[in-house]
């Protein structure tokens, strides 16, 4: 995918999205439109909160106290799950599961819960094939430390990508089969906050804090800042020992904190590519220098971030294993018995409407460490996302992840395992899916029961 080659934007730089501040929310999702692609082309019809894609930036002090009121104006029902935070099963946002969907034409939904943890979180609905994060349902939750880093710019990037036609019209195949078998519905224009940027501005010799989040349903990012070695001091939002990678991957959901110091030379520029599919190279945006004195010559180290309050596992936990299946190239489900379903887990397809009389996928005891081995069975990535906690990711395909990292996502490469680990200390029923959200419509998604 070349952007250049389909529908070239003309944005100047990187579209910041509206804050609000403040503990008390007014969330509207609607139907509106937004130029996604450039002024040279039409406005796309979106769903968005706020009338604008992304919703506004939320941001909140660790402790604080979330209340969101939501005033659903869609024509079709919703719900805003609070990717990432651990909060009350009650306020999770799973319809069929944790609530009532919220009404077409002007339902409402409170929303409150405490933030126990600081980072980098986001919201979304929860329902069907993903339908609604496509048209662009989706924003940043931002939970500050109660002592934040030193930086000269805060700044967050919410990635997504859409299905467009040569008119900037959304392409209304939501539900194909051909994408829910395969890698999930991939789009052919990539936004970083609701545009098209062509360049992001930065000043030489300053210091930003960059928070990154994958909000697309099914692409993943490999993100490389060329002239630049970005220190990566937080993944899905808990801090992580500052380390560098010369490649940001990201899987749908996931999240990232990099603190990027800007010493290139005033006036110069610097691509930052995405390589993360073989062959399909493009450029993101370019980070261009002003032509301003530099702001200062050296950057002290990456600066380590307090920890979350977590619990850590036990070493005696117990061991829980999770197998992914189907999708194209595997063991599909019998069709004629399950219809429209792709993948399964541990054997079992699971509808869309899997919440209604199934069985937990794992029944976990509440107070209890358990280790789960995840192993993916399938020619296909899959972002497995856990709802209400945190867990430790210990290894990947036998090999310890280092530095240590607390997540609540983990990608799993074809034919890969992984194994976690957490303390189940969240009662309730919480699901557990793939972040392909055209393999969690079709089977790859359960729910593990805490108590």
């Amino acid at each position: 995918m070349n952007r250049r080659e389909f529908l070239v934007a003309s944005a100047s730089a990187v579209l910041a999205p509206k804050t609000v501040l403040g503990q008390s929310k007014a969330l509207r999702p609607s139907v509106t439109r937004q130029n996604l692609v450039g002024a040279a082309h039409p406005a796309t019809e979106i769903w968005g909160y706020n009338a604008s894609v992304p919703g506004p930036e939320l941001r909140f002090r660790q402790g604080q106290r979330l209340r969101a009121e939501v005033e659903n104006a869609l024509p079709a029902p919703t719900t805003v799950h609070w990717h990432g935070i651990r909060l009350p099963n009650a306020m999770d946002g799973v319809p069929g599961l944790t609530q009532a969907p919220i009404a077409a034409g002007g339902g409402k939904f409170v929303y409150e819960f405490d933030l126990p943890d600081a980072g980098t979180y986001w919201y979304h609905p929860h329902l069907g094939d993903g339908e609604q994060l496509a048209r662009g349902l989706y924003g940043a939750l931002i939970v500050e430390e109660r002592d934040p880093p030193a930086v000269d710019r805060d700044v967050v990037w919410i990635l997504s990508d859409w299905r467009l036609d040569r008119e900037a019209a959304l392409r209304r195949d939501f539900a194909s089969a051909m994408d829910a078998s395969h890698a999930g519905r991939i789009g052919n224009t990539v936004t970083v906050n609701g545009a098209i940027p062509e360049a992001f501005t930065v000043r030489s010799g300053e210091r930003l804090r960059l928070r990154l989040i994958n909000a697309s349903n099914a692409r993943i990012y490999g993100l490389n800042f060329e002239g630049h070695e970005p220190w990566v001091i937080a993944l899905d939002g808990h801090p992580v020992q500052p380390h560098w990678f010369q490649r940001v991957v990201l899987g749908p959901g996931m999240r990232a904190d990099l603190i990027l110091d800007c010493t290139g030379d005033p006036g110069s520029r610097h691509r930052v590519v995405d390589d993360f599919y073989r062959g399909r190279a493009y450029e993101l945006l370019r980070l261009e220098y002003r032509a301003e004195p530099r702001l200062r010559a050296a950057f002290e180290p990456a600066p380590r971030l307090a920890a979350n309050p977590l619990k850590e596992p036990s070493a005696s936990a117990e061991v829980q294993l999770i197998v992914l299946g189907g999708g194209m190239m595997g063991e599909m489900p019998d069709q004629r018995s399950h219809k429209g379903v792709f993948w399964t887990l541990n054997g079992k397809p699971v509808s869309r409407d899997h919440h209604h009389g199934e069985a937990p996928l794992l029944s976990l005891k509440l107070g209890q460490s358990y280790r789960i081995e995840l192993v993916n069975r399938t020619a296909w990535h899959h972002p497995m996302h856990l709802h209400g906690h945190v867990f430790r990711v210990l290894s990947k395909n036998g090999k310890e992840v280092l530095p240590r990292q607390w997540a609540d996502t983990v990608l799993l490469d074809p034919d890969s395992r992984a194994e976690i680990a957490l303390v189940a200390d969240n009662p309730g029923d919480w699901m557990l899916h793939c972040h392909v959200l055209e393999h969690q419509a079709t089977g790859m998604a359960a729910f593990i029961r805490v108590n």
